[in-house]
């Protein structure tokens, strides 16, 4: 089979600008993909002294912008045993429910997490998510009472904390 040598040629750069404009658009792509996350790392701050409500809640004088703070309780013990759901009882009553009296919804999970050593962990949880009025002023030291509490009494690296925002219809 003969092929010219100038038919080859065009082949090859017609492949060539292919390949050019795809390394264009994954650039781009990956340029975009980029900038967007390291957005939410830029909120953390104003996140941490409750969440700001951004623009109106639907259905006008219905709805009330609450903040709301998920916290995240592993149940792993350093010793190898596990926080109870006595334990956890115990402190939900004395620790968290007198700092937010007016009612919390806790879920139990399995969770997984990298802890500090680089090794995945595996482990159940507890899961408390907690709504508040959003310009409360003492949630969060109440919240970071909490967080800080639990990872003294049963020996943990942390309690994950995702603060956001709420329309509640009460």
């Amino acid at each position: 089979m003969l092929v010219s040598t100038s038919s080859m040629v065009k082949k090859v750069q017609k492949d060539g600008n292919r390949s050019l404009i795809c390394w264009i658009l994954l650039a781009a792509c990956a340029g975009g993909f980029l900038s967007r996350g390291l957005e939410p790392a830029a909120a953390i701050p104003a996140q941490q002294g409750n969440a700001v409500i951004r623009g109106e809640c639907t259905n006008g004088d219905k709805a009330q912008r609450w903040a709301r703070t998920e916290l995240y309780f592993g149940r792993g013990k350093p010793d190898g045993s596990t926080v109870t759901d006595g334990e956890f009882r115990a402190f939900l009553d004395n620790i968290i429910t007198p700092r937010f009296p007016d009612g919390v919804t806790v879920l139990s999970g399995a969770g997984q997490f990298r802890g500090s050593s680089g090794m995945i962990t595996r482990e159940g949880s507890m899961f408390v998510i907690l709504h508040y009025p959003a310009g409360e002023k003492s949630s969060n030291k109440r919240i970071e009472e909490i967080r800080d509490s639990y990872k003294k009494t049963f020996a943990q690296e942390s309690v994950l904390r995702v603060d956001g925002e709420s329309c509640v219809y009460l």
